[in-house]
């Protein structure tokens, strides 16, 4: 569980604004774009100096290092016809795959697997994974079955328990589902996902 709070909490000083709360628990709710950035920007600065260095060639008059500046402009003047089929299918696939790479980091929020607790002093953010071990620890309670037997997946939207009885021992799927959305409220998550339980119809041999 991550926790920021801030640091003048209990020293009298005036809490953090709300604007400011926000934009903290957008960026740990969130998952940065600077590799897609660094990536971006690298290529481009790349591709810059590339096209410089052949221009500087041709103007001092030196052969060119990979491509002459002037027969590659006539090589893209006399596309699709001087090129395979199967290589500009090739690379139209490669840079639209490319572009819609970026295009997806730029406008999907990608969010992380976190989720924002209520607190006065700060930002509170804990991790899919510690509250799917609370859910799973009150779903193994209420069914009376071991931990294997429990799963438990949480997503932005829903919270799935999945749970394999003990042959012979019925298992009530309202009481687990009680008493995980219980735990959900305990914990104080916003938003609060809906709880969706299935008991497997095969049980495992108690021990």
């Amino acid at each position: 569980m991550t926790q920021l709070r801030d640091s003048a909490a209990g020293t009298g000083r005036p809490e953090p604004p709300d604007d400011f709360r926000r934009r903290l628990a957008r960026r740990e709710l969130h998952s940065s774009r600077a590799a897609a950035s660094l990536i971006a920007a690298f290529a481009l600065a790349v591709l810059c100096l590339y096209v410089l260095l052949e221009v500087v060639l041709a103007a001092i008059g030196q052969p060119p290092w990979l491509l002459d500046p002037k027969g590659f402009a006539g090589w893209l003047h006399r596309l699709p016809g001087n090129v395979s089929p199967l290589i500009l299918a090739t690379s139209g696939i490669l840079l639209l795959l490319a572009g819609l790479y970026f295009f997806l980091q730029g406008v999907l929020p990608g969010r992380l697997h976190r989720h924002l607790l209520p607190s006065r002093r700060g930002v509170v953010v804990v991790d899919d994974e510690v509250i799917a071990a609370a859910l799973a620890r009150r779903a193994r309670m209420a069914a009376n079955v071991t931990r294997e037997q429990v799963l438990v997946i949480i997503s932005r939207t829903m919270v799935q328990v999945q749970v394999r009885p003990t042959s012979g021992r019925p298992v009530s799927g309202q009481a687990i589902q009680a008493a995980v959305e219980d735990e959900l409220l305990r914990t104080g998550i916003d938003p609060v996902p809906p709880v969706r339980v299935k008991v497997s119809s095969s049980g495992v041999v108690g021990q």
